[in-house]
């Protein structure tokens, strides 16, 4: 795995490789990057677009943010910590039968300071081939007062009410599976509400596709042709079950799906205000019809901040992501 601080996206990962333990190395990303943090005012306005020159925003690191790891230059922290269990198997009485084991993850992080946000944006990766790219937002409340429709009582009696926002924030994920060109898009659904049973529908994307959120929906990236020993394609699910899911008006039609997959074109960079000439501006728009031979996708997830008195000063940070999970990369557990 390598990385850059990128002038517009910030820190930006490129070759990532997943090897089990015992097994030989699986490519799984060519690149993947935060790709906007829209941040919309309840009242209406104002509307920030917090990406365009990230990198130029990156904290120094110090010591304390990033213990017992190394910071990697001035901007970024790699670190290992514990994930808790990674799996429990009663023997019931047998101990050679019993399997407990505890799971680590890799982290690679950075910084920002965005005005009175400060963002530390995470790259998670488990022992289990998990990915989990995530946001967290702290640093200070904007201070930006409302009337009590819009926002929440800040500090003594109900004279100030901190103004509520949402934070829809994207990545862009560039997949590579086995070979880029053979990569491809399958949806997975589980119809039947109120009865017993569940039926699976699967569909592949042929085409530059936009996708909301349902119960039980998840997506996967596969090749079709790199297949696990038990002869099973090779793929990566997402899972973005955590999303408040905003709904912006018709010049934000960007916050209208919760997952994009386009074309790849190396201008088409940013979710939206992308700076970049002869490309579209956002991501709804890089959706044209075009064939999918090469495809990229893009995660929005949403976090709505009603502000507490907890969140001052220095404000609490607060998480959004979504996670990448290996399937059928390997035939069994590589790790038991």
């Amino acid at each position: 795995m390598c990385w850059e601080m990128r002038t517009i996206e910030g820190l930006t990962l490129s070759h990532v490789v997943y090897t089990p333990r015992g097994g030989a190395p699986q490519n799984v990303l060519r690149s993947a990057a935060l790709a906007q943090i829209h941040v919309p005012y309840d009242s209406g306005e104002p509307r920030y677009h917090d990406l365009g020159s990230l990198g130029e925003s990156a904290i120094a690191l110090t010591a304390a943010d990033c213990p017992g790891g190394e910071r990697r230059g001035t901007y970024v922290c790699v670190t290992t910590r514990a994930r808790g269990h990674a799996h429990l198997k009663d023997g019931f009485g047998d101990e050679q039968a019993r399997k407990s084991r505890q799971g680590e993850e890799l982290v690679v992080l950075s910084g920002y300071q965005v005005g009175w946000y400060a963002y530390v944006a995470e790259w998670v990766f488990g022992d289990d081939g998990s990915i989990t790219p995530r946001l967290g937002a702290t640093g200070s409340l904007a201070g930006t007062v409302t009337t009590p429709g819009h926002g929440w009582p800040i500090g003594v009696g109900r004279r100030h009410f901190e103004e509520s926002h949402s934070h829809n924030v994207f990545w862009r994920l560039d997949f590579d599976v086995d070979a880029a060109t053979r990569d491809a898009v399958e949806q997975y659904d589980f119809a039947g509400t109120g009865t017993k049973r569940r039926s699976m529908v699967r569909t592949r994307f042929a085409t530059e596709t936009k996708a909301v959120n349902r119960r039980m929906r998840w997506w996967r990236v596969l090749d079709p042709r790199a297949l696990n020993a038990d002869r099973h394609p090779v793929s990566w699910e997402i899972d973005n079950s955590d999303s408040a899911e905003y709904r912006g008006p018709a010049d934000e039609a960007f916050t209208r799906a919760d997952l994009y997959v386009t074309q790849y074109h190396a201008c088409e960079r940013l979710a939206t205000q992308n700076p970049l000439p002869h490309c579209r501006n956002s991501v709804d728009r890089y959706v044209s019809g075009e064939r999918l031979t090469d495809p990229v996708v893009w995660v929005n997830v949403d976090f709505h901040h009603v502000a507490r008195d907890e969140d001052a000063d220095p404000m609490p940070v607060h998480w959004q992501g979504f996670r990448v999970l290996p399937r059928d990369v390997t035939a069994k557990n590589p790790s038991p």
